[in-house]
């Protein structure tokens, strides 16, 4: 029998540390936050595939560069508010002092709000001047780089939805210390995709 039993033992499932490892799964990450790293990374791949696409596409005679709407320098500094507010949330839930949270919190959703609302009015810009999607190859790359940003950015927005409404129910800056964390980094991220796609815009 006691053989049995040292056959069905699991030694890395063993608490404790054992040479300074920690054998037990034990990784201080929550797996809210692995899934957020995979997923920016695939996100990550797919923008640089666009963007490879982007510059082999250019490269036949029918393209036709589309000048950088101003409002893109607007909009851009409406997310780098976001993305500083939303440091600015995560330093006041790290300090377990609620002060200004609301404020912070709830000016990064309204700043992200508004650089949606400001390319939504970029594109109706164009539409407006004639550069419709199906007019030329460089419009439906524009429209297609800048409509998948903002895809992402819309389902950011959804995620901080849930934690404004916690938030307003009463919740703690402790309860809602993961939440805020998750989105400062995909706000971080997006802020930098943003700097890439729109440099990458502006000079091709």
């Amino acid at each position: 029998m006691s053989l049995f039993k040292s056959l069905a033992v699991k030694p890395w499932e063993r608490k404790g540390i054992i040479g300074g490892l920690r054998p037990e799964g034990a990784f201080d990450t929550s797996p809210e936050k692995v899934g957020l790293s995979y997923f920016l990374v695939i996100a990550s791949v797919v923008f640089s595939l666009f963007m490879v696409s982007y510059v082999i596409r250019m490269e036949l005679p029918d393209w036709q560069p589309l000048s950088e709407p101003g409002q893109l320098w607007a909009n851009t500094l409406l997310l780098i508010l976001s993305s500083v507010l939303f440091q600015w949330t995560r330093n006041i839930v790290s300090s377990d002092k609620p002060r200004n949270l609301m404020t912070a919190f709830f000016g990064a959703g309204l700043f992200a709000i508004l650089f949606i609302a400001g390319q939504l009015m970029t594109w109706g810009n164009l539409q407006e001047g004639g550069f419709y999607l199906t007019s030329n190859p460089a419009n439906a790359f524009y429209y297609l780089l800048t409509g998948l940003h903002a895809v992402h950015l819309l389902g950011g927005l959804w995620v901080w939805s849930k934690g404004a409404i916690r938030l307003l129910s009463g919740a703690e800056a402790k309860d809602l210390r993961l939440s805020v964390e998750l989105c400062t980094l995909y706000w971080h991220f997006l802020l930098v995709v943003w700097l890439i796609l729109f440099a990458f815009l502006a000079n091709t």
